[in-house]
């Protein structure tokens, strides 16, 4: 598959660490405790799910902390000290009366109280977004990761377009089809478990795939991402199951204006503009036609090793847009009891250009195709 060919290009984590290095003076410390695994993992390359990292003045000075069980996978990462055998409050100790910094949003304060009783009772000192502020701009062995995952994730979802999504299936057996196909194509797992939403259960945006079977004249909304390297993509469509003669006429309707309305969003994305911008276009054009009550969150979010971060993509959040911005554009309308229509899109945004991870047929296609 084209989706999973070719050598991915390597991460340089030493550089990251060294961008949030030149953050710390102006935080107030000399170091950073980063506790949360999948910044740890952002940081150094080491995947497991008990770690921290410590950044400290100088390279020389950076620390990962884990145990014996990770042993494995310590090999090949380029942190300058490894400890596998004191536990992080030790660590802590040790590192003396110089300012230490943890991210106040990740530390419970009983993590805190734990560390500062580690320190002889000298604070810690609260940080917050200094990890996610640069994980915001993704560099290009990111995207390269995101833009494979999204691939398989659109080759996956033109298939089901095409053939998968037949009358009589039910939404819990295509959701399992879809994330086996994902590994089939060369992902490594799957972002986030999949959306399968038909017929008036498409009017919840989160729904989980249960037993009920699609019907002709349904529209089903797929929801999901394939993972790579811990990168995450996220993608929707709703389509329709059968003849789309069957579909009845409001959603048809309201299918084409969420289409514009993705449409215009992903027209109004552009480096150092402004989510707001993003917002306000594709909520206008849902409201203007009378459903703005009907798309009940924000129009995206950013995507990367978590499924959900920044930036939110909302019109009360004042964040711009750095260059390697990538998120999502996915404006909705929901309708209780009848159904409802999503199309969502992973895009990042470079030096003069969008560029659409996800770029697959956004119509009122049929679910059942010759493939023409």
């Amino acid at each position: 598959m084209t989706s999973s060919a070719g050598a991915l290009p390597g991460m340089d984590h030493a550089a990251r660490r060294d961008r949030l290095r030149a953050l710390l003076e102006e935080a107030g410390c000399e170091a950073l405790l980063v506790t949360r695994p999948v910044d740890v993992r952002y940081l150094t390359g080491f995947a497991g799910s008990s770690g921290a990292v410590v950044v400290g003045a100088s390279p020389a000075d950076d620390m990962l902390v884990t145990d014996a069980r990770y042993r494995e996978r310590i090999v090949d990462l380029d942190v300058a000290q490894v400890e596998l055998a004191r536990p992080v409050g030790a660590v802590v100790a040790a590192l003396g009366s110089m300012p230490l910094g943890v991210d106040a949003e990740h530390v419970t304060l009983a993590q805190a109280d734990r560390l500062e009783s580690a320190r002889d009772g000298r604070p810690v000192v609260r940080t917050r977004g200094l990890v996610a502020g640069l994980r915001a701009s993704k560099d290009v062995a990111e995207v390269a990761r995101l833009r494979r995952a999204c691939n398989i994730t659109a080759e996956v979802l033109r298939g089901v377009a095409h053939t998968g999504a037949s009358p009589g299936i039910a939404e819990r057996s295509l959701a399992h089809a879809i994330e086996h196909a994902f590994r089939e194509h060369g992902a490594d797992g799957v972002a986030f478990p999949t959306i399968v939403a038909s017929g008036p259960n498409g009017a919840s945006p989160h729904h989980e795939a249960g037993d009920r079977v699609l019907t002709e004249g349904d529209l089903v909304t797929i929801d999901c991402g394939a993972e790579v390297d811990g990168y995450r993509a996220d993608m929707t469509r709703t389509l329709a199951v059968g003849d789309v003669a069957a579909v009845p006429s409001r959603l048809r309707e309201v299918h084409a204006l969420v289409e514009a309305a993705n449409a215009a969003g992903r027209a109004a994305a552009r480096v150092d503009g402004d989510v707001a911008s993003i917002d306000r276009a594709a909520r206008d054009v849902i409201a203007t036609a009378g459903y703005g009550d009907a798309f009940v969150h924000p129009t995206g979010h950013g995507i990367g090793l978590d499924v959900h971060e920044a930036p939110l993509v909302t019109d009360p959040s004042a964040a711009s847009l750095p260059p390697g911005a990538t998120f999502t554009v996915e404006p909705g309308i929901y309708l209780p009891g009848v159904g409802g229509v999503r199309i969502e899109d992973s895009v990042v945004v470079l030096e003069g250009t969008v560029d659409v991870l996800t770029d697959l047929e956004r119509g009122l296609v049929p679910a059942l195709s010759d493939g023409a």
